[in-house]
């Protein structure tokens, strides 16, 4: 594996980089959404309990507890009570923007190594073959053996930024699909919470 990583030349470490780096997001924001979607459900039947019996100061206190961006919208809604609906729900929708935003940190880098990883091997492969034309032009047509070297350098750095573009690629998708979720359950539980302080 070492020796393969070797042949492929200079650019296999920016793709080795790249490799690490997308793990690492794909693990943090793994553990960000999955942190935030349990706050979120064990929170909004809290809340929704206490607001129900009108024990709005306790759900203030619990949300202030809680420190998950639904319960800082939850904090922005009830301190909105008792104003017309449309402003208790413009400001839930303002504070959601901002809590939403945080959600989406580190997506669009995982994003740009989907798209370089490819262009990195693709970049090795020139490079490659501008060493087996080198080769060439110093030794003549000469063996296959002499042009194996810039050859495989090309294939191998060409292999890996597909192997670690595909992947991330995936890996993109799923988390924005998960993020994608947590907003619009954040929406529809802070959108009952406007209704239940209407009452």
């Amino acid at each position: 594996m070492l020796n393969w990583f070797y042949a492929g030349g200079p650019l296999m470490y920016p793709i080795l980089l790249c490799s690490v780096l997308a793990l690492a997001i794909f693990l943090e924001r793994l553990w960000t959404y999955l942190r935030v979607h349990r706050g979120t459900d064990e929170l909004a039947r809290e809340i929704d309990t206490l607001v129900g019996k009108g024990r709005v100061e306790e759900a203030l206190i619990v949300c202030q507890r809680a420190g998950t961006p639904l319960s800082r919208i939850y904090i922005a809604a009830l301190r909105a009570q008792g104003k017309p609906r449309d402003h208790i729900k413009d400001v839930v929708e303002e504070v959601g923007r901002r809590e939403a935003a945080p959600l989406e940190r580190y997506l669009g880098l995982l994003g740009t190594i989907a798209n370089i990883t490819p262009l990195l091997g693709l970049l090795g492969t020139v490079y490659g073959m501008i060493e087996a034309f080198r080769v060439i032009s110093v030794v003549g047509v000469g063996t296959p053996a002499t042009l194996g070297g810039g050859i495989s350098q090309a294939l191998i750095t060409t292999a890996a930024g597909l192997s670690v573009a595909i992947p991330t690629i995936l890996l993109h998708r799923y988390l924005s699909g998960k993020m994608d979720r947590i907003v619009l359950e954040m929406e529809e539980n802070s959108l009952h919470l406007v209704d239940l302080l209407e009452e």
